[in-house]
């Protein structure tokens, strides 16, 4: 099982890499998101550091999406997806290593270029600290979620619009604690780690029930 994992998960990685016009224009859209702020609010460091874990999380959340509606659509169209449901091995590890793939290629370059942005922002280094492991533990759950909306619309007329009315909602709550958390860090004596306990028991939840769901909606939607 851990072989086909692996096998899913090398193919969609090298897939992508084939058309990397469509992994840089994630990255492109949070760069481009999170300049603009500065731009349109003025540079006062005060106004920036408050803005800045907000805007950083909205963006984020907004690049995980621009990728989302393709994350089946091509195994849908040549056939590899009813392949899949119809292998042996459980549809939802599948399904796991796809959406691992998605976020390595949308999420994990969040993580890692989140120190010019907090530098941007005038954030602190702990603040800084704080924010790259809140997106690391907060974007692969947008990716799990986004994953069951993706399933839900595939192959729907209009499913991008349809895709975030139903997965926005969902997006809230690791919204509010991923940012929240960066917040807590500028204030003196406040406390991280209820936030952080929160984004990983939602990683725990999204990892346990996410590809489940997903691969249940796939097959709905095949049918």
């Amino acid at each position: 099982m851990l072989r086909v994992f692996w096998c899913v998960l090398l193919r969609d990685l090298t897939l992508a890499l084939r058309r990397r016009t469509d992994v840089l224009t994630t990255l492109f859209f949070f760069i481009i998101v999170v300049s603009l702020f500065p731009l349109g609010v003025g540079t006062e460091r005060q106004i920036l550091q408050i803005l800045g874990p907000g805007v950083v999380w909205v963006a984020a959340l907004l690049a995980s999406m621009l990728a989302l509606e393709r994350l089946f659509a091509a195994d849908y169209e040549d056939g590899t997806l009813e392949q899949m449901v119809l292998t042996a091995q459980p549809l939802s590890l599948l399904v796991l290593a796809k959406i691992t793939a998605h976020w390595l290629l949308t999420g994990l370059p969040l993580v890692l270029i989140a120190p010019l942005v907090g530098m941007q922002y005038h954030l602190s280094d702990d603040a800084i600290l704080i924010m790259m492991v809140a997106l690391l533990l907060g974007t692969p759950v947008l990716s799990l979620i986004g994953a069951i909306g993706a399933a839900l619309t595939l192959g729907l007329r209009g499913g991008g619009i349809l895709l975030s009315l139903l997965i926005l909602p969902l997006y809230i709550p690791v919204l509010v604690y991923g940012a929240g958390a960066v917040t807590a860090s500028g204030i003196d004596m406040a406390d991280t780690r209820p936030y952080f306990a929160l984004l990983g028991a939602f990683l725990v939840a999204a990892l346990t029930f996410a590809p489940l769901a997903s691969s249940a909606a796939l097959k709905i939607s095949i049918e």
